[in-house]
Order: C-alpha cells, then structure tokens, then sequence
C-alpha cells in the first residue's frame, strides 16, 4: 500500500466516523430527551428544557461533531492526495459551507455565537436553585 492509497484509506475512515457519529447521536439523542436529558449550566431564570429542545441540542451537537470530522476528512484528502488549485478552492468552498453550518448549530443549541464568553455567575445561579426546590 502506497502513502496515497493510505491517505485515501484515511479519508474514507474519517468521512466514515463523521456520518457515523451523526447518526448515532441521532438515535442515542432519542432516549436521552425522553428521559429528560438538562444541560449542566442552564442561563439563570431559564426553564428546563421540554423533550423536543433537549432532542434539538442533542442532536445538533452531534451533526456539529460530524461535521468537524467530514472537514477533516476533506483536508486530508485535498492537501494530502490532490493539491491542485481546483481542489483546493472546492476544500475552500466545502468549509466554508460547513463553518456556516457549525456556526448556525453552535447558536442554536448555545444561543450565542461561538466567540462569546458565558455570562459570568450562571453555573452557580441554576444548582442553587435546584437545591432549593428539592430541599423544599
């Protein structure tokens, strides 16, 4: 086996993992919502999510894993096996594509955009009210 059957070898098993890991976050999200899957740190005065949001969020976040590992599946395949400028410039547009993807999926699920920092004092704000409900 030569370095490009490698490399291709490589790029299919990565194309392979990244669809695999949509579809099964696709149908492992199922049960995780209907038993009543929460996020760890809710915004503060934010209600508990119902079964479809917690589906949405799961689910998102695992077509935005996928999409991380079809980009570099395409990168391995464009730079490594074929770097002609035309290759190159469908690379280009493909990430492009899926960075507006990811994105859209980050905002979403998050409600911010990937570069905004949490607000500061929300991880402390939702335990203290959970614990005050339970103990009530």
């Amino acid at each position: 086996m030569d370095f490009q059957q490698l490399i291709e070898a490589v790029g299919r098993f990565m194309d392979f993992a990244g669809v695999a890991v949509m579809v099964i976050g696709a149908l492992v999200s199922i049960p995780m919502a209907l038993r009543g899957y929460q996020p760890r740190r809710l915004p503060a005065g934010s209600e508990k999510l119902t079964v479809y949001r917690a589906y949405r969020q799961l689910l998102g976040r695992s077509i935005l894993l996928g999409l991380e590992l079809l980009v570099a599946a395409d990168i391995i395949r464009t730079v490594a096996v074929t770097p002609t400028f035309e290759s190159v410039g469908v690379l280009a547009i493909i990430v492009l594509i899926r960075t507006f993807l990811s994105f859209s999926l980050e905002l979403e699920i998050t409600g911010r955009w990937p570069w905004q920092k949490e607000p500061s004092g929300d991880s402390s704000q939702p335990a203290e009210a959970s614990s005050a409900v339970t103990s009530s």
